[in-house]
């Protein structure tokens, strides 16, 4: 408090005369029209940028919480269309008899780990066995696949990275009915490789590459690539190498996907093994 008082005292002068700036001021404004709309004009932009500032700033920290909420809405919006598709379907199939159908259901997550840079490569969500999350389902982007859950617990699952060795995805080429197997060499996040595709496919730089329909883990056609170079030789392609649409670098929030069919499928395929 004494500081106080001597801080007063060493500066009344300077202090008086900043007081008497500040009413000189005052009037100056009060009593001119033209000095007292300059001086709300200020005022405003300068409280209008505080509050410019303060509201980004809020909507920064409310980006997680907005995140969520698209990505549950967006979750919602899948199941309603694979509900509307499969009743579509449905309708088709008892017509024609010739159409096999396989219905999916999506579960949001978000993913708390991600390893991208090893050889074998995992990562964690936050969902597990009371949010429907089961071993071998596939797990997804809008513009991408992410992996396989490998293992889980009651409130957390890990996925195999389509960046592992042990990665076997099976996709196709959009709008062709040649199929191969996706794998990683282990080298470049941002790519990997394409095995087993025969000559006939036809394959070409810049072609789509996107989940074939001989896996029951992913929905057919969702895009994983595209094609950046290729060798040919003896009738096979070679050294196939796709630039992956997915960043596995910066994941958020991913789907899980369940197709309700797959084990009356795997059951009816073991009797052929």
């Amino acid at each position: 408090m004494q500081q106080i008082i001597n801080f007063l005292i060493r500066n009344r002068y300077l202090l008086l005369f900043l007081l008497l700036e500040i009413i000189a001021l005052f009037f100056v404004i009060q009593s001119h029209s033209y000095h007292k709309s300059k001086f709300i004009s200020s005022s405003n932009s300068i409280v209008g940028g505080i509050y410019t500032k303060t509201n980004n700033i809020s909507n920064y920290f409310s980006l997680a919480k907005e995140n969520h909420q698209l990505a549950e809405e967006n979750t919602n919006l899948r199941n309603l269309l694979a509900r509307r598709n499969s009743t579509i379907d449905s309708v088709i199939h008892k017509v024609t008899d010739t159409i096999y159908h396989q219905e999916y259901h999506y579960i949001t997550a978000k993913i708390i780990n991600n390893s991208y840079a090893k050889r074998n490569n995992y990562l964690t969500i936050n969902k597990g066995l009371k949010h429907g999350i089961h071993k071998d389902m596939g797990v997804i982007l809008p513009n991408g696949i992410v992996g396989v859950i490998q293992d889980v617990s009651q409130n957390f699952a890990t996925i195999l990275s389509l960046l592992n060795e042990n990665s076997k995805i099976n996709v196709g080429v959009k709008n062709n009915n040649h199929f191969g197997t996706l794998a990683w060499n282990g080298k470049s996040y941002e790519e990997a490789q394409l095995l087993d595709f025969p000559r006939r496919a036809a394959l070409k730089i810049g072609d789509t590459i996107v989940t074939g329909g001989k896996s029951v883990l992913f929905p057919e056609g969702i895009p994983v690539g595209i094609i950046k170079s290729l060798n040919l030789r003896n009738n096979y392609y070679e050294n196939i190498t796709i630039t992956l649409l997915t960043d596995m670098s910066n994941l958020g929030y991913v789907y899980v996907v369940n197709n309700i069919d797959k084990k009356e499928i795997e059951n009816l395929e073991k009797k052929h093994e």
